[in-house]
């Protein structure tokens, strides 16, 4: 299906601000940018370029006073997201290189601290996707999604205990687990067709079999239409803007249609 999605967001910002901003997707597996638009207002000098994750950026400095970023794209995306129950475990010494950053533990998920919980949730599970699976259906059955219940410095382990928290502590949760396991795992922020209520969303994704999968524990069954935006270990990673001065959000849209 094509989608038709974008954000509109407004700053305020008291003096020129540096700022990285992370909204734009590239074509690749499960998705393919057909065309797109990134309006500023007012309109400033932007340099771009590819972060070690593969994330397109936009560097640029917000000048004094209200600054608004609009982007849209058309984008193909698949249908569904595959699915492979039995799918092999990869023992850390077979693993690619690129893959073993997101074995470690980071800000949001750690996972050293996790284990316990981990090994009891995938006790009946075969190594390998059915325990990711098993943490993914643990995670959506026993936490809570509820707006409010969390800020940008809750981590995996804060949610663990609460039991309650938004698709970034979900997805965070779900990194730290496999993690523990030995299972890599990453962060995905984009967007989801379909969202209620309508925002950028988080899932994570877990290396098995040879290859990446995803994963979303605030869905009931997997779903596709999906467009991804970023990738990284955690929040850390895909902040869709990185500011370093003080500028204040003041709205932000975000929607995602079916295009024709």
């Amino acid at each position: 299906m094509r989608l038709e999605a974008g954000c509109q967001i407004s700053f305020q910002a008291e003096v020129p601000t540096p700022a990285i901003f992370m909204l734009r997707p590239r074509s690749g597996l499960g998705q393919w940018v057909a065309s797109e638009e990134y309006l500023l207002e007012p309109n400033v000098p932007v340099i771009e370029y590819v972060d070690r994750y593969g994330n397109l950026c936009q560097r640029l400095v917000v000048p004094p006073g209200s600054f608004q970023v609009r982007t849209a794209a058309s984008v193909e995306t698949a249908d569904t997201i595959d699915v492979q129950l039995g799918a092999a475990f990869v023992l850390v010494q077979d693993l690619p290189e690129s893959v073993l950053e997101f074995l470690l533990p980071s800000r949001y998920c750690q996972s050293d601290r996790l284990i316990e919980l981990a090994v009891e949730i995938v006790q009946q599970s075969a190594p390998g996707y059915d325990q990711v699976e098993a943490i993914r259906r643990w995670i959506q059955t026993n936490i809570e999604y509820r707006y409010g219940t969390s800020d940008a410095s809750t981590s995996a382990v804060d949610t663990a205990e609460s039991r309650i928290g938004v698709c970034r502590d979900f997805a965070h949760l779900g990194i730290a687990l496999c993690r523990s396991l030995n299972i890599p795992a990453r962060m995905v922020v984009g967007y989801l067709y379909e969202l209620d209520p309508m925002d950028l969303h988080a899932w994570f994704e877990a290396y098995i079999g040879d290859r990446w999968y995803t994963f979303d524990a605030t869905q009931k069954e997997p779903r596709g239409h999906r467009i991804a935006i970023a990738y990284g270990r955690d929040a850390a990673d895909v902040a869709l803007v990185t500011q370093f001065g003080p500028m204040q959000l003041v709205n932000m849209q975000v929607w995602v249609n079916k295009g024709n």
